[in-house]
Formats: structure tokens, sequence, C-alpha cells
């Protein structure tokens, strides 16, 4: 290719402001903008707060397991690189063609919604549906077609947008509970309804309620792994890693139990508002709802460009995540070498075009075939927590590899705390997430073949790449004395 890379390496151009507000912008959108009313009405507020608070946990345990081999190992592709070196070839196989499809199905997704949000303001109807999808498109894939610090730039102001709108929203919301916006004191009323008084009644009749909250949870955060890509990008990845964990954990955390806490206060969970917040249903909002309450006018319309940001920052992202996950398949050899060049600028065109090309045929397949839409979202619906799984799985097997070696843990940069509760506690935690994906089945004992499949259908897809794999290339379970660690 033009202007190849010699080195044919990514170029660590990401600082620590831009790993932090890549892995909270990751994980605040439209889980939180939009499905958060949901989780509150399913379970409660007590109920909600309980769910968010444990993959909260969960995802904290993940992110100091990806931190500690991230500063050991940063490297772009980190699920699929660190799987296949410290557990089984097969395994990071998997997990990154898996990965890599999810977000291609993501950025699809993405541009089509960014559309239909757009279309809340009519005088934009000039262009069609799919125009706007394209245009769009075309915008996100210009923005990596830049250095990586172009993405980092974008991605970092594209976050401070969601940021400024949550901490507005908390001051906001506080001064309406306490009356002095809106015009009524509320108080802690809303927490006392139903059977159980601040967890609610939602709480109190089911405990799968409950875990179904987890699965709306485990989704919001989902994006904050992609701080694992940018590993391999980072200008001092041993320092900047670990600062960027320890605050971002603590600025999602607080951000998604005191949004949650906040909109519980204000709204009752037994409101229907609460329901069926569709993407395209601005007014139903949550974070809408509690502005309207302190009458604040243009509630919706600064909501839906809020959410319009959050797509394109996930639409973003998603480009970049998964060309990142194909050059490093491509540098490992498990995708075609020529997916692992770069250009003169570190970007890895060939990776970033081939997955273009493939964003465009799935967006063109949901455009002409909408009854293909499900299938399509079904087949990455449970790639995050696959690949938290991954994470789990390969931070267990580094450290006892450590171990088995004989080697010093004052080797690693940054520990991981807990070892080995966190990797462990992730595991049970997404495992169980994952049993309880059909909720019909689960909490009302009904059968739905379809749903079933629909519901559960990227465990099979996972699957078929991972024994693909492993009839091909006959790989074994690494053992432990002999993973490799050199770095």
């Amino acid at each position: 290719m033009e202007n190849q890379n010699k080195n044919q390496e990514v170029v660590r151009g990401l600082k620590a402001r831009h790993l932090s507000m890549i892995a909270i912008g990751g994980c605040i959108g439209t889980g939180l903008f939009m499905a958060s009313g949901e989780a509150i009405h399913q379970a409660g507020p007590g109920g909600a707060l309980l769910a968010y608070a444990m993959i909260g946990l969960m995802v904290y345990f993940l992110m100091t397991s990806l931190g500690e081999m991230a500063t050991y190992l940063p490297v772009s592709g980190s699920f699929s690189t660190y799987a296949a070196r410290f557990v089984d070839p097969s395994l990071g196989f998997a997990l990154g063609w898996n990965y890599w499809f999810n977000w291609v199905i993501t950025v699809a997704v993405d541009v089509s919604i960014a559309a239909v949000v757009i279309s809340y303001w009519e005088p934009l109807g000039f262009l069609p549906t799919w125009g706007w999808s394209l245009l769009f498109f075309l915008v996100i894939f210009g923005l990596n077609m830049l250095s990586v610090k172009a993405y980092g730039e974008s991605e970092y102001w594209f976050a401070i947008i969601k940021v400024v709108t949550v901490v507005l929203f908390l001051g906001i919301g506080l001064l309406t509970i306490f009356g002095i916006l809106g015009g009524e004191y509320i108080g802690f009323k809303n927490f006392t309804l139903g059977d159980a008084p601040i967890l609610g009644g939602g709480f109190s009749g089911k405990f799968l309620s409950v875990l179904g909250v987890f699965l709306i949870a485990g989704f919001s955060f989902q994006g904050t792994e992609l701080i694992g890509i940018t590993a391999g990008e980072s200008e001092n990845p041993e320092k900047n890693i670990p600062k960027a964990i320890k605050q971002v954990f603590w600025r999602i955390l607080v951000f998604y139990i005191l949004a949650i806490f906040v909109i519980g206060l204000i709204i009752p969970y037994t409101s229907p508002s609460l329901l069926g917040a569709d993407i395209s249903e601005i007014a139903k909002s949550p974070f809408t709802l509690v502005f309207e309450k302190a009458h604040l006018a243009f509630a919706a319309a600064v909501m839906n460009a809020v959410i319009l940001t959050s797509i394109l920052s996930a639409g973003n992202s998603g480009l970049y995540a998964s060309t990142r996950m194909l050059y490093a398949m491509g540098k490992d050899g498990m995708a075609h070498k020529a997916f692992g060049g770069t250009n003169k600028h570190g970007v890895p065109m060939i990776a970033l075009i081939a997955t273009g090309v493939v964003v465009l045929l799935i967006f063109a397949v949901q455009s002409t075939h909408p009854n293909a839409v499900d299938f399509i979202l079904a087949a990455s619906g449970l790639t995050g927590f696959i690949a938290w799984l991954g994470i789990a799985i390969s931070h267990y097997r580094f450290r006892r590899a450590f171990h088995a070696q004989n080697k010093s843990l004052d080797q690693l940069v940054y520990k991981a705390k807990w070892f080995p509760f966190g990797p462990l506690f992730a595991l049970f935690l997404c495992i169980l997430v994952i049993i309880g994906q059909d909720s019909k089945l689960i909490m009302e004992g009904i059968f739905d073949w379809r749903g079933m499949l629909i519901t559960y259908m990227g465990i099979p897809f996972f699957l078929a790449f991972y024994l693909y794999h492993k009839l091909k290339f006959k790989t074994k379970l690494i053992p432990l004395k002999e993973v490799d660690l050199d770095r």
C-alpha cells in the first residue's frame, strides 16, 4: 500500500486525558440516557441501584485485570492477543473475530439510529434517512482515517458533552428534589412506594426482576474495555493506563449511581413514563422527564442533541475498535497479514477500509431486509459479555503462569487488587447475566424458540469461530509453564 509504515506499527499518540474520556464516553450513552428508566421501573429505585452497583464493581475488577495485562503487554488487539498467549490460540481467535464483528454491526446500527434521531428536527428532513446515515458514516470514517490523535480528540470532546450533560442533570435534579426548581418539594417519598421501602415493590416481588436489571446495567457499562484496545497507542501505557482506570471507575460509578438515585427520587418507579423509552422517543428519556419536571423548556431538544452525540461517539469508537482488532489479528496471524500494515501516520488503512466495506454491507442488508435486523443484532448481542469473560479468564491464567514460572510480581507495573477474587467474581457474574438473558423463560416460564434463538445466538456464533480454529489447528490449553510471558 502507498505510504506504508516501514515498521508496520500503530503510533503511540493517545494521552492520559484521551484514555480517561474514551473509557468514560464508551459507557455513558443511550444505556444511561434511555434504558435507566426501564431499569428503575422493573426493579424499583433500590433494586436498580443494587444492580448497577454490582455490575459497576464487576467492571472495576475487569478493568484492573485488563490494566495489569495492558501495562505489562500494551497491544492494540488486547483481548485476542492475551487469550491466545495466556490461554489457548483458538480462544484468542474466537474473541478477536467475535469482537470485530460485534463492533462492525454496532457501527452499522449506530449510523441508522443517528438518522432516526436527527429526524426529530423537521427542517433537517431534506435528506432521506439513508442519506443521513451515509453522511454520518463518512464523518466517522474520515475521523478514523486521520492520526490516532484525531480519534482521541474527537472522542475526548464527544465524552465532554456527555459528562457535562450528566453533571447538569445531577445539579438540576437535586434542586428539583428540594423544590428549588419545579415548585414542589419531593424529598424521599418516591423511595418509599410499594411494599418494600427504599427498594420498591419491584425488588420485593422477584429477585429475577433485579437480575433482569443486571442485564440492562451490563449493556450500559459495555465500552469500558476500549481502554484495552487503546493501550497499544497510548503515549506512556505504564503510567497512563493505571491513572485512567482509577479515574474512570469512580467517575462512571458516581455518575450512574447518582443519576439513578436522582431519577428514582423525582419520578415514581410505578410511572408508565419510565417504560418503553425507545431511541426514537426522546420525550420518554428519564433525563428529559426530569428536565421537564424542573420546568426547563426545550428539554427534549437538548437531550436529542446529546443522544445524537452519544450515538456518533459509539460509532466512532466502534470503527476504531474493530479496525484495531483486525489490525492486531493481522499482526498475530489470525487474519490476512495485509491487515497488519499501517500507513505513514500509523493508521491501519487496509483494516479500516475492509471494516468500512463490511459496515456498509450490513447497513444495506438491514435497510433492504428489515426482518434481518433482529438476527443481525442477536449475532452480536452477547459479545460484550463474552469479551469480559475472556478478560477474566486471561488475567487468571496470566497470574497463575507468573507464579508457575517463578516470576516476581514486582515486574508488574500495575497490580490488580484482590486477586484471584476479582477475575473469579467477574467470571461468575458474567455467566449469571448471560444465563439470565431470556427473561420470559426464566421469569414467566414462557418458552419461545424464535425468541430464545435471537437471545442466545451470540453463543453459537462465538463457538463457531472457536471450533473452526480448534479443528483446523488442533490447538490445546497452553500449560502454565509454557505461557509466553516475554514482553
